[in-house]
């Protein structure tokens, strides 16, 4: 089988060297296509392939209608809203990503974004402590507990919801259980996202929603853009200048947001999963369901029906 690993923004060297390993192990043979800067270069390198393993790459209909022989794209991550589902599910390809490989990175982004926050962007000004402060996570899944463990180190007191985790779990994890979103956004000082986008979240964290914040609140986003409703955001922030928006995704109204100096962060381009260790645990694991699925028809990551 041939697979292709297709990257815009490469793995580091030695998640390439893992990936090569794994493959070649089973008797697969591995391409390479990285820092591609046009579209067509992709089509035309993924017409004999049975495999891809991508990052923040597009797969959509004009890509599977190119690859005649693929069974199989795996997005190393978490997210895979950048698969068109629908379109792989039509052209009889198995979609999966790699949850929980890149889930303790973000949850270290999240605090080393959030210290920055609460100590003023570093500004010289007296900040600040998250000791003792109430944190709300919004998703409980693989991320949503690392943010907890950390924010425990931290001295915080946590909560969660997640409107398909039970509320026993969270508790078993010793989290407290919001009973819904408003709550966790009513009681909380920080709330930090981790929900994907689906037709359901997107644009769903809105005015209402935010303006539930306890005065002095932070809204921190390390999921996704699309789950911002940015114009309701912006006018929010304009009328309480007690709110903080912090992400590592930076909004299609960046512009906008920058007047809000003192108030508002966004990384140069999304840093969630930029880590050697978090680059090179889901580019193996993602070989390894490819392998899994050539050998055994192992499907358990798919994400498309």
């Amino acid at each position: 089988m041939k697979i292709l690993i297709a990257t815009e923004k490469p793995f580091a060297p030695k998640a390439v060297e893992g990936i090569k390993k794994e493959i070649e192990q089973a008797g697969n043979h591995l391409a390479i296509l990285e820092k591609y800067t046009d579209k067509a270069q992709l089509l035309d390198a993924v017409k004999d392939v049975d495999a891809m393993i991508i990052r923040s790459d597009k797969v959509d209909a004009e890509v599977l209608d190119a690859a005649k022989n693929l069974k199989i794209v795996v997005r190393a991550g978490a997210g895979y809203d950048n698969i068109d589902l629908a379109a792989a599910t039509a052209h009889k390809v198995v979609a999966e990503n790699t949850p929980g490989q890149n889930s303790n990175a973000v949850a270290e982004l999240v605090f080393g974004l959030l210290v920055y926050a609460v100590r003023n962007f570093y500004n010289g000004k007296s900040g600040t402590e998250l000791k003792g402060k109430k944190l709300g996570i919004l998703a409980f899944g693989n991320v949503g507990r690392n943010v907890a463990r950390v924010a425990k180190g931290f001295g915080m007191e946590v909560s969660a919801y997640d409107a398909f985790c039970p509320a026993e779990v969270i508790e078993a994890a010793g989290v407290k259980a919001a009973k819904s979103q408003d709550e966790l956004f009513q009681t909380n000082d920080i709330v930090s996202l981790h929900i994907p986008a689906t037709p359901e979240t997107i644009n769903s964290i809105d005015y209402r929603t935010v303006n539930q914040l306890k005065n002095g609140g932070i809204l921190i986003n390390t999921a996704r853009k699309e789950v911002i409703n940015e114009p309701e955001l912006i006018k929010l922030l304009d009328e309480r200048k007690d709110l903080k928006y912090i992400t590592d995704i930076k909004p299609d109204a960046d512009a906008e947001f920058q007047k809000f100096e003192g108030r508002y962060f966004s990384t140069p381009k999304k840093m969630g999963a930029q880590t050697a260790e978090a680059n090179i645990n889901a580019g193996i694991a993602a070989a390894k369901q490819i392998n899994a699925f050539f050998k055994d028809g192992c499907t358990k990551f798919q994400v498309n029906k």
